[in-house]
């Protein structure tokens, strides 16, 4: 088991400096499977990997704010940060039911909201509610593929901290004769 690991990861350094170099190798077998590979063989086409396009995750500047403290002093002139944010409700990739229109929406924030800063949630792109609560409710949520972000902005609006979209389904059963949303 352990040798099994050794090798695996021994590959993977292996493609990954093959892939630092930009080149690796393309072939077709006798039963048609394209293949790929950072060393060369006989009739293998050579393919210049272009430099993949990496964008950095960039976060505001922190702004001060006085953080929750439990009795001790926190250190003076230290700029707040909020370390994670997330969507956990819906979560990623739910299928929500006939939730009537009402969708209930909930951040894990750490650490905790500050006083004065704001929660700012966005509904398939387009801004929806600001609240100084992590639990929040939107109305008019139909039926369909949706998205929900969130993101904690200072007493003076400055964004804080951003987090990653997420992809939800709502879905609504139908009674006969009746139209559904």
């Amino acid at each position: 088991m352990e040798y099994r690991l050794i090798l695996s990861a021994a590959g993977l350094l292996l493609a990954a400096a093959a892939m630092a170099s930009g080149e690796a190798y393309r072939w077709v077998d006798e039963d048609g499977v394209v293949h790929f590979s950072d060393v060369p063989r006989e009739g293998a086409e050579r393919i210049v990997l272009q430099q993949s396009n990496v964008v950095p995750t960039v976060r505001p500047a922190p702004r001060r704010a006085a953080p929750e403290t439990d009795g001790d002093p926190a250190e003076p002139g230290a700029p707040f940060r909020y370390e994670s944010i997330e969507v956990v409700s819906p979560a990623a990739e739910e299928t929500l039911w006939n939730i009537e229109g009402v969708l209930t929406v909930s951040v894990a924030l750490s650490p905790a909201l500050q006083p004065g800063h704001q929660v700012r949630l966005y509904f398939d792109g387009e801004e929806r509610t600001t609240s100084s609560s992590t639990s929040v409710q939107i109305d008019e949520v139909w039926r369909g593929v949706h998205n929900i972000q969130a993101e904690v902005i200072d007493d003076t609006g400055q964004l804080m901290i951003r987090s990653q979209p997420n992809r939800f389904y709502v879905q609504q059963n139908t009674i006969i004769g009746r139209p559904v949303r």
